[in-house]
Parts: structure tokens; sequence; C-alpha cells
């Protein structure tokens, strides 16, 4: 087996994150991809700085373990050739705004004609209609409008600020991923293919609201308003660093004014009755506490008294973390022009469909021979399509 969604093809015409992320997932999970990229430069994070053999890091990260083949859609020919690839397709996947792929003759419409039991996903900042349908969009713009710049606040330096990775782009992937293979459960029970359609900012809200949302849940008048995680998580600075910890029962306090050198606080603030009103004071004490210890000798007191908690890993620490290094998460390969890349693998281990690592990242147009192949065209339509500027040759 190589995975669960082994025998499916996926037409990836997405560019950036968000939609290349996804279709890496099912990539990951089996999928056969084929990246459609538009003329000249392909998907623009192609462009993006430190590349080497026709690769870079951008790239690499949103589209390992795909195939790749560049088409002028906007030619009639070139939207034939899309079209030939989507009627043997299980999935479609595009991110453009609403209405460009309609225009252009591979909209939900004209793939669904051309194959009615495919799966359309169709990804956009705001959804197919609406007043701000027609706005350009990047994960930022969204983190603000759905309120994570809002809760993205230290209350010792009440400063909002951004989440400084794309989260909503990946969120939206996974939800891509995720509504994309109950599509195709659905299409195993007989139900045909469907059309999909994807707000980034809907996604944004819903991704954040199971927390981020506590305080605006429970909407009858006599319930007090609740609390939110971002009020309550901490960043302790110790004497030579940081470390989180997160403490809510009696017991998890006991462990954790123990590891501080303070086991009497608990005749004070052991319950939590005799915490309450009183967060400011204690929070007070804890962190002057923390101050006193350096990183190296409190975290292990910390986890000898089963006080969840964890140390600020850099960046360039992950790889070489003990238990991401025991899970295997990290892969490194060599790639035939761009070197050795290091790559997380799917994070899901499937026991009985396991999908093995695709060590791949295609070259902008790749595999325009071979998947030109498995539609059918000729050599000597090939020719008249390099002629006319559909399609380009493939890279030496």
């Amino acid at each position: 087996m190589s995975g669960p969604l082994e025998g499916i093809r996926v037409i990836d015409m997405t560019q950036v994150v968000a939609g290349p992320i996804a279709c890496m997932l099912l990539s990951d999970l089996g999928a056969d991809v084929i990246k459609v990229e538009p003329p000249e430069y392909g998907d623009m994070t192609r462009l993006a700085q430190f590349a080497k053999g026709g690769l870079n890091s951008s790239f690499v990260n949103n589209n390992r373990g795909k195939r790749a083949i560049q088409v002028d859609i906007q030619q009639a020919a070139g939207r034939d050739i899309v079209l030939g690839l989507i009627k043997d397709a299980d999935v479609v996947v595009q991110n453009m705004r609403p209405g460009v792929m309609e225009r252009l003759g591979v909209g939900w419409e004209g793939s669904s004609a051309v194959n009615p039991e495919v799966i359309y996903c169709s990804m956009s900042g705001y959804g197919p209609s609406g007043p701000y349908a027609d706005r350009p969009v990047y994960d930022p713009i969204i983190q603000a409008m759905a309120g994570y710049v809002a809760l993205q606040v230290n209350p010792q330096v009440p400063i909002p600020d951004l989440v400084r990775n794309g989260v909503v782009d990946k969120a939206a992937a996974w939800m891509a991923a995720l509504a994309i293979t109950a599509a195709l459960h659905a299409r195993n029970e007989g139900n045909g293919g469907q059309h999909i359609e994807l707000s980034m900012l809907d996604i944004a809200v819903q991704f954040l609201w199971p927390d981020g949302g506590m305080a605006d849940t429970m909407l009858s008048p006599e319930i007090p308003r609740g609390f939110r995680l971002s009020e309550i998580y901490t960043l302790s600075q110790c004497a030579d660093g940081h470390v989180v910890y997160f403490v809510i029962s009696d017991q998890q306090f006991e462990g954790l004014f123990t590891a501080l050198g303070h086991p009497e606080w608990m005749e004070t603030y052991g319950s939590a009755d005799a915490r309450s009103g009183k967060q400011e004071e204690l929070g007070g004490l804890i962190g002057n506490a923390f101050l006193e210890w350096p990183v190296d000798d409190l975290l292990p007191r910390m986890h000898e008294n089963s006080v969840p908690c964890g140390h600020v890993n850099q960046m360039e620490d992950l790889p070489t973390d003990p238990q991401i290094v025991h899970s295997g998460t990290f892969v490194e390969w060599e790639h035939e022009t761009a070197g050795r890349i290091r790559s997380p693998r799917m994070s899901a281990v499937f026991g009985g469909t396991p999908a093995p690592f695709k060590a791949s990242a295609p070259l902008l147009n790749e595999h325009v021979d071979e998947v030109l192949d498995e539609i059918g065209i000729t050599a000597e339509q090939k020719a008249a399509l390099l002629e006319a500027g559909v399609i380009k040759t493939p890279p030496t």
C-alpha cells in the first residue's frame, strides 16, 4: 500500500500556501497530485530567494510529493489540456479569486461537465459572494479580521500582534483536505461529485472559536462572561530564559509551588476558592519566584512534580529535540538538483495503510511530457502546443 488515498488523482491549480499545502497533504496520504502552473515563473513561491537547483524552501515546504506541468489556460488549447486532466481526475483544487476559473472555462461547471464524479474544491479569502468577495487577501489580513490579532496580546505588554506564521493558511489547508476526503467518502456512498467552497475567513473563525470564543459563546444574560485562554496563557521569565507552563487543578498548583521551592503557599492558595480574587497577588509571587531559577534547574523540578510545562525551543533546536528525534518527525533526503533537504513527515501514522514519505519536489514543468502522455497527447500535438506557447519544454 502507498497510503489511504492510493489511486486518487488530484489536479492542483493552486498557488502560494493554503491550496498547495492542502494538495500536499493529499499527496502525503497517497494521492497522485499533478500541479498545474501558469506560464512564465509558475507558482509565485518559486520566486522566493535562497533557491538552489530550481527549488527553494517556500516551494518545497508546500509542494513536496507532486508532479508539475506548466499550461497556459488562457488559450483554448491550454484549457482543453486541463479539462483532459480533469476528465480522469478525482479531485480539483483551485484558489483563484471568485469567478476567475469560471471565465477560463475550468470552474465547477466546466469541470463537472467533463467529469460529473469530480470533487471540485474552490478556496478563496471570503467565499464566492458578499461585500469582501473580490478583495485580494493573504494570511495576516485574515488574522486581523478574524480576531487573532486582537487576542495575540501578552498581558504584561498589552499590544496586539500577529501570529507570526501562516496559521490561517495552514488551517485552511487542513480543512480543505478534510472536506475533500469527506466528499470522496460521500462519492463512494453513491452521492456523486460535488463542489466544495471554502472561505478562509470562515475557517479562521471556526478554528479560533473553541478557545478564542469562550467568552462569547453562552449568550443567556444570567450567565457571567467567561474567560479566554489568551488571558491566562503564561510565558514565564526565568533567571536565564523562559518557560511555558499551564496549571489548572489544585494538584498542579501544589506541584508548581513545590517546584518553585514554596510548598507553604498551599496554605493560602491551595484551592480554587482560596485563589479566587487573588490572581494578581498570586501571579506576582509566582513571577518573582521564577526569576530566581535558571531554566535547566527549574524544568526538572517541574517535571518531577507533574507540572505541565516546556522549554522554549528555537526553530533550529527542533531537529535535535529528543522527542522529535524519537518520533522520526523529520526526514532528510537528497534532491537531484537542490541538494539535501529536511522536511517533516505526515504527522498521522496509519497502522493499516501506511503512507511512505515522498522524497521529491517538482522542478517547474518537470513532468510535462509524462503527464501529457497519460492523457493521450501525441508528439505531433505536443510540437504544435509548444509552437503556440501553450506548453513549454521540460527543464534540462
